[in-house]
């Protein structure tokens, strides 16, 4: 079992041996010009460095299906073989289209060879009339997150809010929710003491399509001021990805937005299922799902899952390097998370009320990891005046020596 010294191990910081920490909380708001000397100098936020853990939620027209192949994520996009065999449910669509792929077999069992994806989107829309934000809220307060991060638009273009900026490539009942789901969670999680943050694709699509990120940017400021902006698959060469960030943080100054805009300019880094080797000088984000996909996938269970002690030790060896760890789940087409997916949740929250000393608020020491006279891998946190050693296996004997 993971345990950490409860109390930590008494000692003072050494702040000449720290990495960077963050600026603090409720920073005077600057005005923002879109360039990047302007925009670099943001400071980062108290609260994204000391919150550690976020919930990261994939939910669409492809939670309908729910179902890719159970390969390892090895994101070598420029392999044919490993977009075909793509282990990411929310990549259904995409994956359905590639002939002798495994999700297009899948697709044709139940749907037919000419069902066309987006006729998911009344099946979608219904069963999210059982959808409960609050529930959501209560169940990402408990597993330890501080902030929750939603996919309002993902690669299929259908968005989770009635968008008045309308999609031309999809008939008008094929292009959003019924309900504001962004709006409805953004409410609850705000209402449990969380922050709320916006995933958005930013991928490339018809000529035109610049304008159309553009605005769609601007409309989810401007509607929902959230305080991370999490762009994915760059951001059109039409756009302008600049202005949009100034005007994000001219209107939520303490806002963090990710490295993914395709510009030189983010608060932090996201890797995804994978994690540093060392404590890095500048914030980083890991996201990755419980299990091998980030949208729901029927066909995982527990073995393609991460073990409660797994993800405990993965938390444990983020923070101890500087970095954040963004924890997707992937809901079912009405909202309900599966159990598997709960049990780690549970999991993780329950050591977070026990040790959450040792992981919130804190950051590196010296180094990330050490080693105790049995063997145990340690990993080191500091909080002045405390440093704390978090043991990765439960110790034989009640004394430990590092």
């Amino acid at each position: 079992m993971i345990a950490h010294a409860p109390s930590g191990l008494a000692g003072s910081s050494n702040s000449t041996n720290a990495a960077p920490q963050p600026a603090p909380n409720g920073q005077q708001a600057s005005h923002y010009v879109p360039s990047l000397d302007s925009l670099n100098r943001h400071p980062l936020p108290q609260w994204y460095g000391d919150a550690k853990l976020g919930i990261f939620v994939h939910w669409g027209l492809y939670s309908v299906p729910g179902w890719a192949p159970l390969v390892h994520p090895e994101h070598d996009f420029t392999s044919q073989d490993y977009i075909t065999q793509n282990p990411y449910a929310e990549w259904y669509l995409n994956t359905m289209r590639l002939e002798g792929s495994p999700t297009q077999a899948y697709h044709r069992e139940p749907y037919g060879a000419d069902y066309n994806y987006y006729n998911f989107a009344p099946t979608f829309n219904r069963e999210i009339q059982k959808w409960n934000p609050d529930s959501w809220a209560e169940i990402f307060r408990s597993a330890g997150a501080k902030y929750v991060v939603l996919t309002t638009k993902h690669h299929d273009g259908f968005t989770l809010w009635p968008s008045s900026v309308p999609t031309p490539t999809l008939p008008l009942d094929r292009q959003h929710a019924t309900r504001d789901l962004v709006g409805e969670l953004s409410a609850a999680v705000r209402k449990a003491g969380l922050r709320m943050g916006l995933y958005y694709s930013g991928g490339y699509d018809w000529q035109a399509y610049g304008k159309y990120v553009d605005a769609h940017y601007r409309e989810l400021i401007e509607r929902y001021h959230p305080t991370i902006l999490w762009n994915d698959i760059d951001y059109p060469k039409s756009g302008h990805p600049l202005e949009i960030m100034a005007e994000y943080y001219n209107s939520v100054p303490d806002g963090v937005i990710d490295d993914r805009f395709g510009v030189k300019h983010s608060d932090f880094k996201s890797p995804e299922y994978e994690t540093l080797q060392k404590i890095s000088p500048t914030k980083w984000e890991e996201c990755r799902g419980l299990g091998r996909s980030f949208g729901y996938n029927r066909a995982e269970g527990e073995a393609e899952t991460i073990a409660p002690d797994e993800l405990i030790y993965l938390l444990v060896d983020i923070v101890s390097k500087n970095g954040n760890l963004l924890l997707d789940v992937g809901p079912e087409a009405d909202g309900t998370i599966p159990a598997v997916q709960m049990k780690r949740l549970q999991a993780l929250g329950t050591w977070l009320q026990q040790n959450g000393e040792a992981i919130y608020g804190t950051h590196p020491w010296k180094g990330a990891d050490g080693e105790t006279s049995e063997g145990i891998h340690v990993r080191f946190t500091q909080k002045d005046p405390a440093l704390y050693a978090t043991l990765l296996r439960q110790p034989k004997t009640p004394t430990i020596t590092l």
